[in-house]
């Protein structure tokens, strides 16, 4: 018998939605991945296969962990650098989380700042 744990669900969860969400060049994936104290986000064309914005909470040596508030700004930061590279509208990939607390704060924080999903 296998062991069933959050972590292997969460894979699973992932690998159902991104049969399909695809991220093209006018409609890039919006990709988040929370980590236990951080929070990374990257916006992905997946027809050319780069990572054309990307933002997190991690600094090295830094010891602030990524709750609500920061996972806004975030959100609001990576809305203002899709804004500087002409990207207003993407798909979000969430990455098998539930979509409340931290992953809800910074899609949030990226709609206000005009993003579009």
């Amino acid at each position: 018998m296998s062991k069933v744990n959050s972590a292997s669900l969460r894979i699973k969860r992932k690998a159902r939605t991104r049969k399909r969400i695809h991220g093209t060049q006018q409609r890039p994936r919006l990709s988040v991945f929370r980590s236990d104290r951080h929070i990374y986000a990257q916006v992905i064309d997946d027809t050319a296969g780069k990572t054309l914005v990307s933002v997190h909470t991690f600094k090295k040596g830094g010891d602030e962990r990524a709750n609500v508030g920061r996972c806004s700004e975030i959100g609001k930061e990576l809305a203002t650098k899709c804004k500087e590279k002409n990207i207003n509208q993407v798909v979000f990939d969430k990455n098998g989380y539930a979509y409340h607390g931290r992953i809800q704060a910074l899609a949030d924080g990226a709609r206000e700042n005009g993003l579009q999903f």
